[in-house]
This record gives structure tokens, C-alpha cells and sequence, in this order.
């Protein structure tokens, strides 16, 4: 049987997983706890925290607040300012090569450079996500209407994705290829980047909020449905024409958060009651890792070797899983 560890966390938990070997629990009071040999707390934002997202060498956290400060964590308990944007609401965050990290409020999206220098980039509406692409200083940033492509490293022309409605979350494929959004409507939308072909994925009965590629790009596994809802993606049109896989079907609770495993076809699978089932492709067989709790599974992160697993719900409630041999 698996094994919990829990972790006393401080409201609720914006996002959870690993860098390196040490799990983190970013909380919305603020603080990050850190656990590896013990547990430890920092609080680089004061007040409330909105984002976080793990560097892209694994060394470091990155958050972002309604106090306008972004910030880099580290495990060694260092906290160091990245930059600050006074009375700003900072919710979207991105963490690129190079230590280059994207940051937005409004409608306005930045990027700051490991040198120190910053990219100012203006849309006509409201920002709703931000992703990096999988190599190079590429910034997709989702708005009304559609996407726009920047090149953060250059002054190159940007690129403009259409289609109507509101465009939220974002996340390149691992292999660059495809851009995709999740909706203000219960849908998800993506690009072809070669040729801005249009794909179109809905049937959802919630708003997607959480989503995960899986090994290699085959997959993107997402939530809003009483499912884990996996799109392929390894065909020269994508998801289109192709039926998805549905795992840990559930008919009373839908899933609310999704992580694909680092190396095997499988996905940890999180429900509005708190539940967590590991689910395999192949066959949809189901390991149940957490039984029900106070609220919604938040965030859901594996580590690297894919043998622990951290979550966190929106009811405070948090832990490391550790899958058995």
C-alpha cells in the first residue's frame, strides 16, 4: 500500500511537487514549507500568495503575490527578490531557460532575463496565462480572442493565434509543436504552430483547470470532467479525429487535478473530495494513493523518479505519497 506522509500546511495549497529531492507546499497565506529532513517554512510574501511554479532547473521556487513581488526560493532557505511591480496583482507566472521568468497583471506581461534585463509586452485585453516554449526564449501569452507569440530574447514580430472567447491557462507540448489553452467555456483550444491549424476540444462539464503532458508528449491530461480526460497527441493532426482516453472514471466527483508520471504511462488522478487514484493507460487499472478528505485537490506533483508523490487541496490539507515496491 502507498504510504502518507502528511504536512501541515496553512490554507490553501497553490501548488505542491519536488526540487530535487525536497517537496514544497507553496500556501495562498504566503509561506512555502519545505520538506526534506524535516520540515521548514519561509514566507517571502507577506501577504497573499497567487502563483507558483518551479524553476526549470529544479533548484528553485517561483511565486508571485497580491503584494506585486515575484520571488525565487531555494532549498537552502534563501529567498531573493526577481522583481517588484507596486500595487500590482501578480497571478500569472512562468519560469523559462536560462532563468528568464514571465510574470503579467492586467494587460501587460513581462519578462525578466537572468542579466537583470526586462521585456515589456501590451495587449488590448487582460492577460490569462503564460507558458514558455520547450527551447528558446518564446513567451505564448493568452488573451481574448486568441494567443500571441513573442520572442522574449529578440525584437522579433509576434505571432497572433485567433479564435473568440476567452483564453486562459496555456502550455506549449513538449515537443513545441502545439500551443493549447483552456477556455473561460467549459473547452480546451490548440494551434498547430506549423501552420496555425485550429483544434478544438470540448464536451467538458467544468471549466479545465489543471492539465499534464505525459511522457513524450503522447498525452494531455486534464481535468473538468468526472474523468481524467487524455488527449493524444502523437498523430500529425493532434487530438482531432481521435478519441480520448478517460481514466479513474468517477461517477459522483469530478477530477480537479491531473499529474502525468516522469517516466511510465501513468497519471495521479485528484477528485473535488480529496481523493487520489493512479491511473495506468494501457488498461485503466486504478491504485487508490489517498482516500477522501475536507476539500478538492489543488495541486498534485511528482518527483523526478516518479516514486513520491506531493498534493495539496484547497481545504489546507497536504502530504508526500510514497509509492511501495
Amino acid at each position: 500500500m502507498p504510504t502518507v506522509a502528511p504536512v501541515d500546511v496553512d490554507g490553501f495549497v497553490v501548488r505542491a511537487g519536488f526540487l530535487k529531492n525536497c517537496a514544497y507546499f507553496a500556501s495562498g497565506e504566503g509561506g512555502i514549507i519545505l520538506s526534506e529532513r524535516g520540515e521548514r517554512t519561509l514566507q517571502p510574501h507577506k501577504a497573499g500568495l497567487l502563483a507558483a511554479e518551479p524553476a526549470r532547473d529544479g533548484t528553485a521556487l517561483i511565486t508571485s503575490g497580491d503584494d506585486g513581488r515575484i520571488y525565487r526560493s531555494g532549498t537552502d532557505g534563501s529567498s531573493v527578490l526577481v522583481a517588484e511591480r507596486p500595487r500590482k496583482w501578480i497571478d500569472l507566472i512562468a519560469s523559462g531557460p536560462s532563468g528568464a521568468v514571465a510574470f503579467a497583471s492586467g494587460r501587460t506581461a513581462w519578462v525578466r532575463l537572468e542579466d537583470g534585463r526586462e521585456k515589456e509586452f501590451v495587449h488590448e485585453r487582460a492577460v490569462g496565462g503564460l507558458a514558455f516554449a520547450p527551447k528558446g526564449l518564446r513567451l505564448a501569452v493568452s488573451r481574448y480572442d486568441g494567443a500571441t507569440l513573442w520572442w522574449a530574447g529578440t525584437d522579433g514580430a509576434p505571432v497572433e493565434l485567433n479564435w473568440k472567447g476567452a483564453h486562459l491557462g496555456t502550455s506549449f507540448s513538449p515537443d513545441g509543436k502545439y500551443l493549447v489553452t483552456a477556455m473561460q467555456e467549459n473547452a480546451l483550444h490548440g494551434w498547430r504552430l506549423a501552420d496555425g491549424q485550429d483544434m478544438r476540444m470540448t464536451g467538458y462539464p467544468a471549466k479545465v483547470k489543471s492539465f499534464s503532458w505525459s511522457v513524450k508528449g503522447r498525452y494531455l491530461a486534464t481535468s473538468g470532467a468526472n474523468a481524467a480526460i487524455l488527449w493524444p497527441f502523437s498523430g500529425k493532426t493532434g487530438p482531432m479525429g481521435q478519441t480520448p482516453l478517460q481514466l479513474g472514471t468517477r461517477g459522483d466527483n469530478l477530477v480537479s487535478a491531473v499529474a502525468c508520471h516522469p517516466k511510465d504511462d501513468v497519471a495521479a488522478v485528484g477528485y473535488q473530495d480529496g481523493m487520489v487514484l493512479m491511473c495506468r493507460f494501457e488498461d485503466n487499472a486504478e491504485v487508490l494513493l489517498r482516500r477522501p478528505g475536507k476539500g478538492p485537490v489543488s495541486t498534485l506533483g511528482w518527483d523526478a523518479d516518479g516514486v513520491r508523490l506531493a498534493f495539496g487541496t484547497e481545504a489546507g490539507e497536504a502530504g508526500i505519497l510514497g509509492l511501495a515496491d
